[in-house]
């Protein structure tokens, strides 16, 4: 069918928000209503899909101003919690990694080590308003002679938190096996040799990317649910390779597109965003993201309405492939397959573990769709498009 049949402008969605007669579902219960009604009737009566995604998120952390002192300071080292924030930007601005571990984690030395607390634990802390432990240091200027700085603060206290996170919402993402004869260790979790599970970290048809493959209406101003509050695609992810191969439907069939997010830290909730501690890898940031996917036409109704047997993830080998930079798929599988708890590859049994929470993902597409339906959340059109 053509998808002029149906036309909606993002001003007119947002009439229907305004007005209290905008139609929302999830992507799962979009699924149900584009089998039963077609792609063309679905478009004529859905207005908006929300989608969501709850998972470890590396590539994050946040830029944070902390304040002038008296007399003034130009810090050159940062530490919160005594994990090391990086100052390389000006008088008292650093950014926070999710990754950073503190500094007296023993890391890999005792191994496999725990890394039970970093930058992504910080964030976490600060937003759920607890006090951490500032300290910086300088080399002094004649403008800013102070050297020290030591002092317990809250997000309250923070002239200025945002969230940054340079590749979140990742458009597939790879099956972890590991091949070799020893367990080991990664940031796809434990993976026991000879193939003993296989992990995967993605909500399937609930995530983001999946709904809108070739980023249509996710681009440079998107809003969106971050961290339980409100935030913003700002750019194209690190690692954003949307040249991938597709299925028919568009669904890429390995990791393809990223977003680059950002939003007011202030505003977010600590459920929303967790501290993570890796066995044998390190620390990182679960972080909850979900995205509206206006219904503009019926092309739109059939992307937001893929279910999981119809995304497939690219098995790889994080034994021997994947340290070694030659990582190939070995083979594909359903979401639907991994979902179900085990798959059936290369003549075994394999039980499967999910790094990201399909409770959390629905749960963040019901309250985007809480948002929307009361008003209080309206879309906006993004004012360029990513790369495709």
């Amino acid at each position: 069918m053509s998808s002029h049949k149906v036309v909606k402008t993002y001003e007119e969605i947002n009439e229907k928000i305004r007005a209290g007669s905008v139609v929302v579902v999830t992507a799962e219960e979009m699924i149900g209503i584009v089998k039963e009604h077609g792609a063309c009737e679905a478009a004529r009566h859905v207005d908006v899909v929300t989608t969501g995604t709850f998972a470890p998120m590396c590539s994050s952390g946040a830029f944070i101003n902390f304040g002038h002192t008296s007399p003034t300071l130009k810090a050159s080292k940062v530490w919160f919690n005594n994990v090391p924030a990086y100052a390389g930007l000006a008088a008292v601005d650093c950014y926070i990694g999710a990754t950073e571990p503190c500094e007296e984690d023993p890391l890999n030395r005792v191994f496999p080590g725990e890394f039970n607390y970093g930058g992504g634990h910080v964030i976490s802390e600060l937003v759920a308003g607890k006090s951490v432990h500032l300290k910086a240091t300088a080399y002094g200027t004649q403008c800013y002679p102070n050297r020290a700085m030591d002092k317990m603060v809250t997000l309250n206290d923070l002239p200025m938190a945002v969230l940054c996170n340079p590749r979140n919402g990742y458009q597939n993402y790879n099956c972890a096996v590991n091949l070799g004869n020893k367990i080991i260790y990664t940031y796809m979790g434990v993976l026991k040799s000879k193939a003993g599970n296989a992990n995967y970290s993605t909500s399937g048809a609930l995530s983001p990317l999946f709904n809108d493959p070739y980023y249509r209406t996710i681009g440079l101003g998107t809003k969106i649910f971050l961290g339980g509050g409100e935030g913003y695609v700002s750019w194209y992810g690190t690692q954003h390779n949307p040249g991938v191969p597709r299925t028919e439907g568009g669904i890429p069939l390995k990791p393809a597109g990223t977003l680059w997010v950002m939003g007011d830290l202030k505003q977010m909730d600590a459920r929303w965003l967790v501290g993570v501690s890796i066995l044998g890898y390190g620390c990182s940031l679960s972080v909850g993201l979900g995205v509206p996917i206006p219904i503009l036409n019926e092309d739109m109704a059939r992307y937001t309405a893929v279910s999981d047997d119809e995304i497939f993830a690219p098995i790889i080998d994080y034994g021997i492939d994947y340290p070694t930079g030659k990582a190939k798929p070995l083979g594909q599988v359903s979401y639907a397959e991994l979902k179900s708890g085990s798959i059936n590859w290369n003549g075994q049994v394999i039980p499967t573990v999910p790094l990201s929470s399909m409770v959390r993902a629905r749960e963040i597409a019901q309250t985007l769709k809480s948002w929307i339906q009361s008003g209080r959340f309206l879309l906006t059109q993004p004012q360029m498009s990513l790369p495709s």
